[in-house]
């Protein structure tokens, strides 16, 4: 019997191509599985940025509500079970081999990219484990993206910026286009911003989804430390601030509650009927328990001390332009013997990432750069790193590893300052396990 290490590895190499987009292949494996048309209501969650805060805020507040919640989300920081998880808990290796096997006596002579893999592992997990719910967290894109193969119940669409170029298209337009991909006709389609390119508004409209817009059909205000959220037919006044950090959470929070009450519209299958009056009406005691104890690591993880650590996967430029916003937000206090702490970044980019705009977003809160080298096809070394971030020269140091730049920026930094890791998942994986953190 293979390992998980030894299937994951299998599964790299089954298909020519990392990624391939298409529905065919995967679909059609779907089908055999019997997984195609889950017995349980999807919430699909798609996006540039945001879409793991989303998600993490819908599974808490399913998990208040006594709902059984799976929940797909990619990539991992440090362990694959990560993205497959049932009730908050990672699913063991032994469940994950045994719908391997599975997945691969169906296949055939058909070849799957590794996402597809996990794609089909997630939803007969979440068949085997009867979830009354399921959240899946779109991958690339959407129209063509595994998670797609599934028709959401509720699909939302938290951002649209620019990523994923090669696959997706050049302008905002393509891109926007790519991701409305998963909504559905009569079903609700919640934007998490009306500030959306026009091709998002076009496909709602050809493909006749129900849309619930933010800041047009739910809303939410800040009252110093409380906020207050009125959505579709649901009012949350006194709600504490969410647990994760950043102003940007509170329309996440508020989008994932969006969501939430959605369910109830459209063309809702007997399913998502049955969930709906098991869990009643959303209060503000399940909100504010919910909301206060969402946790996901890499999304603006403060770790403080003398020294603060702040870790954010911020892999693309509207990503680091929120970023940037959060650290401006947060200024450093002053040194006892005067000026201002200085803020260290532990930066590492993948090669097919735009480092030069995300170095751009970051340059006016960092004031001194660690490097790092990136392991794999698509990672660079430092050097190559530093002339892709183009930075000023002796602005920076580099470093042969992740680990190896935090112990640069820990050597660098003094009581007061504040080191920030952020680039890639495969920078901040690193830094947490460093860190001890995970």
């Amino acid at each position: 019997m293979r390992t998980l290490a030894e299937w994951l590895r299998l599964q790299e190499s089954v298909h020519p191509q990392s990624i391939d987009m298409g529905l065919e292949r995967v679909g059609s494996v779907a089908r055999t599985l019997g997984v195609a048309a889950p017995p349980f209501p999807v919430i699909t969650v798609g996006g540039t940025n945001g879409k793991g805060s989303v998600v993490a805020h819908l599974a808490a507040l399913l998990g208040a509500l006594g709902a059984r919640t799976g929940m797909f989300t990619s990539p991992h920081l440090l362990r694959y079970n990560e993205r497959i998880r049932v009730d908050g808990s990672e699913v063991a290796d032994a469940e994950l081999i045994g719908v391997f096997e599975r997945i691969e006596a169906a296949r055939g002579t058909t070849t799957l990219t590794f996402f597809e893999y996990n794609t089909l592992a997630a939803l007969l997990i979440f068949a085997a484990r009867q979830v009354d719910v399921a959240l899946l967290e779109v991958g690339l894109g959407g129209r063509l993206d595994a998670t797609n193969l599934v028709d959401a119940d509720v699909a939302v669409l938290v951002s649209v910026g620019f990523d994923h170029r090669d696959w997706l298209g050049d302008t905002l337009e393509q891109i926007g286009a790519e991701k409305a991909g998963i909504f559905r006709r009569d079903r609700p389609a919640v934007l998490g911003t009306a500030d959306l390119p026009a091709t998002v508004f076009a496909a709602l409209h050809e493909l006749g989804a129900r849309a619930v817009v933010a800041e047009r059909d739910f809303h939410w205000w800040l009252h110093g430390a409380t906020w207050d959220y009125q959505g579709l037919g649901v009012v949350l006044a006194g709600l504490p601030p969410p647990a994760l950090a950043g102003a940007i959470q509170y329309r996440n929070a508020a989008t994932a509650l969006a969501a939430l009450e959605s369910l109830g519209l459209g063309a809702a299958r007997t399913q998502v009927a049955r969930l709906r009056e098991r869990l009643g009406v959303l209060d503000v005691r399940a909100a504010a328990a919910a909301l206060t104890g969402v946790r996901l690591a890499g999304r603006f993880q403060v770790v403080p001390g003398a020294v603060e650590w702040i870790l954010d996967i911020a892999h693309n430029e509207p990503a680091a332009r929120v970023l940037a916003a959060q650290l401006a937000q947060r200024p450093l206090p002053p040194r006892a013997g005067g000026g201002r702490g200085q803020t260290y970044a532990v930066i590492g980019v993948l090669r097919d990432k735009d480092a030069a705009a995300i170095a751009a977003a970051l340059c006016g809160v960092v004031d001194r750069w660690m490097v790092c080298a990136l392991p794999g096809e698509r990672g660079d070394s430092a050097a190559q790193l530093a002339a892709r971030l183009a930075l000023p020269a002796g602005s920076f140091e580099t470093a042969g590893s992740v680990e190896a730049g935090c112990e640069l920026a820990r050597a660098a930094a003094r009581a007061g300052d504040r080191v920030v890791v952020c680039g890639s998942v495969y920078t901040v994986g690193p830094a947490l396990r460093w860190l001890r953190l995970y």
